[in-house]
């Protein structure tokens, strides 16, 4: 995933992105878009709240507003929307917009389950219309320093990590009527929050094997736990523990890999800069980690913008655009083993969630024990 390229003297069309649900998760999609006039034209937004809607409009220059999607769809084709909804309604969008050949870029939770994802997937043809995760934590210049230098081997083995998204929501936060609920948010900070951070985990250590978990209700009133812990073994090896939580009032998120010949950190909140990552080289191995780990990409903050170059590309180049259903699947399957294993309290591999498992449909599966 390294920087999108342009042909020297090209000019291909501008893609047409279209937004659905204007609340504050869509400024930073229509301000990246914005960001690029030489490859993306806005063309349309949708809201079923005409107030949010027309407010956006104004603010972004948008004339064409529209209170129903497949209206919107039909009305301006765009080539990609940007669905910024509750998660609750993921599903149905998506599948809208696939249908009227358009591909979507889904901010995370992608969806509700397993079962969801998997539909959205199945919807998208050989050759597009695709749907896409916003994942944009993968797309900074630091992780994609840390995944070269993890996949080339000049690092050694990953051997463990920890990958810790400790943020803090007070009890009023859950005031808004889908968040905390299963049938509506689908989980808790495993599901919403956590999930950017557990995503670039995989991204850098890839397929997970097991994961043995627990969840828990530690300070809010809501359906959900506020608070989650795993271990999760990787196909490589690696053994890597987890923690979500929404009960803590000293923020941070932090992802520390400890391989052979180095020790990688990332500590930030809500997105990082190259001033974020650290690494430590192993003793006899200073000069060739410090070498490898400077000669990396540089200059690129995680953000909207940064993955949205990479989407964008994509369209123009008639391929998936990233992150694709099928790694979106993978993180998903992670969040669901944690849920899985809390709550049958015992170790879940992948195999261990198909069709036949209670938690493809609902990431509550059978039921919380708290």
């Amino acid at each position: 995933m390294g920087t999108p390229l342009r042909m020297e003297g090209a000019s291909a069309p501008l893609v047409r992105a279209a937004i659905v649900g204007t609340g504050n998760i869509a400024r930073f999609h229509i301000e990246a878009l914005t960001s690029m006039p030489d490859q993306v034209e806005v063309v349309a937004a949708a809201d079923v709240d005409e107030e949010n809607l027309t407010r956006f409009g104004s603010r972004h220059g948008l004339d064409a507003l529209y209170r129903d999607v497949e209206e919107m769809l039909s009305a301006t084709s765009p080539d990609l929307v940007h669905v910024c909804t509750p998660p609750g309604l993921h599903r149905s969008q998506v599948l809208a917009c696939l249908e009227a050949g358009a591909s979507a870029l889904v901010e995370k939770p992608p969806a509700l389950s397993l079962a969801e994802l998997e539909a959205m997937a199945a919807a998208e043809g050989a050759r597009g219309p695709w749907f896409a995760t916003l994942f944009q934590h993968r797309f900074g210049s630091g992780a994609q320093r840390a995944r070269a230098l993890i996949e080339s081997g000049d690092l050694g083995r990953p051997l463990v990590a920890v990958c810790h998204t400790t943020w803090y929501r007070e009890q009023s936060y859950f005031d808004v009527p889908w968040r905390g609920r299963w049938e509506t948010e689908g989980g808790g900070p495993t599901m919403g929050h956590g999930i950017h951070q557990m995503d670039l985990l995989a991204a850098l250590l890839g397929d997970w094997a097991e994961v043995s978990a627990s969840a828990h209700q530690q300070a809010r009133t809501i359906q959900t736990e506020d608070v989650s812990l795993a271990r999760v073994t990787f196909a490589n090896g690696a053994v890597a523990s987890v923690v979500n939580s929404l009960v803590s009032p000293r923020e941070e998120s932090y992802i520390r890999i400890d391989l052979e010949r180095a020790t990688i950190e990332l500590t930030h909140l809500y997105g990082y800069g190259d001033e974020d990552w650290r690494i430590t080289p192993a003793p006899g191995f200073e000069e060739q980690v410090t070498a490898a780990w400077k000669a990396g990409e540089a200059g690129v903050a995680s953000g909207h913008t940064a993955q949205l170059g990479h989407v964008i590309a994509a369209v123009q180049g008639g391929t998936a655009p990233p992150v694709t259903s099928a790694e979106s699947l993978r993180t998903m399957r992670l969040v669901a083993g944690v849920y899985a294993s809390a709550f049958q309290r015992r170790p879940i591999t992948p195999a261990d969630l198909g069709a036949d498992s209670p938690f493809h449909g609902r990431m509550d599966g059978d039921g919380p024990r708290w």
